[in-house]
């Protein structure tokens, strides 16, 4: 085991932060303990490695296990928002000014790791986020690998490789169809181009991770902002989000992608945060119909 800890220059939201990597409340690379620790399970570039912080003091307090251990606190600043410039963003609107106020302590993470957040972006695409959810719990369990040091129960991803090798029955069975698996398997195989995406600029990495047919600017939009803490890439082409965005700022509640982007212009650069600060308000459109339920792959 080896530790770190990271003095914020501010104030600081370690769960607002981090909490975006989250795969929903059953992530097996995620966790939240009782005592206020944060736990990820991640594969680095040096191998499998735990991350646990939790912030005392004012401080965030890192230690990690495994092989990737140091990767891990090497590029710990850089995941707590280190990188990131909360002072170029300006409130543009009372709602977005409120929660900004209301919030001090928002960072955008930067992991560093494409594939990390590509995969679940991928099986995110045009389902429910319980279907997503169970479907990278599931595939986690099924291949990946125990989380180094003492995290019962968390794993590791797959590594490229294993995502590979994944039979057909298991993606079924995980509820996901053979666009999407063959997708990420097209991305797998291309993973050391597509991790180089993490240290070039927005529009130089989107168009590398839409080189792999299947992976568009939502799922391009929704990898970038964890992955190298995009405060610009606002997702398009989203069935929520949109509406959330105009009903917030207007109170109409059948915003498309061309208005809430006419919306957003006033936070060029930063349409990304300004979308963050809407969704920590927790205004939502009421709803017109019931909500999708969940489809069983399995009994198809």
């Amino acid at each position: 085991m080896a530790s770190r800890t990271w003095a914020p220059p501010g104030p600081y939201d370690l769960g607002a932060t981090l909490g975006v990597l989250a795969r929903g409340p059953g992530d097996p690379a995620y966790r939240t303990t009782p005592d206020g620790s944060l736990w990820r399970a991640s594969r680095t570039p040096q191998g499998p490695g735990t991350l646990r912080l939790r912030l005392q003091d004012g401080r965030v307090l890192a230690e990690a296990w495994g092989d990737g251990a140091d990767w891990l606190l090497d590029t710990l600043p850089a995941l707590l928002g280190a990188e990131d410039d909360p002072a170029a963003f300006t409130p543009r609107h009372r709602l977005i000014h409120e929660a900004h106020r209301r919030n001090p302590g928002l960072r955008l993470a930067r992991t560093g790791l494409v594939l990390e957040s590509l995969i679940p972006s991928i099986l995110e695409q045009k389902v429910t986020s319980d279907e997503a959810y169970r479907a990278w719990r599931l595939l986690l369990q099924r291949h990946g690998e125990p989380a180094p040091g003492p995290a019962p129960r968390m794993r590791v991803m797959p590594s490229p490789r294993a995502w590979t090798l994944i039979p057909s029955w298991d993606w079924h069975a995980a509820g996901v169809d053979s666009k999407r698996s063959a997708t990420i398997i097209r991305a797998a195989r291309v993973a050391a181009r597509l991790e180089e995406a993490a240290a070039m600029d927005d529009a130089r990495a989107s168009a590398r991770l839409q080189a792999v047919p299947g992976i568009g600017p939502w799922t391009a939009a929704e990898t970038l902002q964890r992955t190298n803490g995009s405060a610009d890439a606002v997702t398009v082409g989203d069935l929520h989000l949109p509406r959330i965005v105009g009903y917030a700022l207007t109170g109409e509640r059948d915003t498309d992608d061309e208005a809430m982007l006419d919306l957003l212009a006033p936070y060029a650069g930063q349409r990304h945060r300004a979308c963050r600060f809407v969704m920590l308000t927790g205004l939502r459109p009421p709803r017109r119909a019931p909500r999708f339920s969940v489809r069983d792959f399995s009994r198809i």
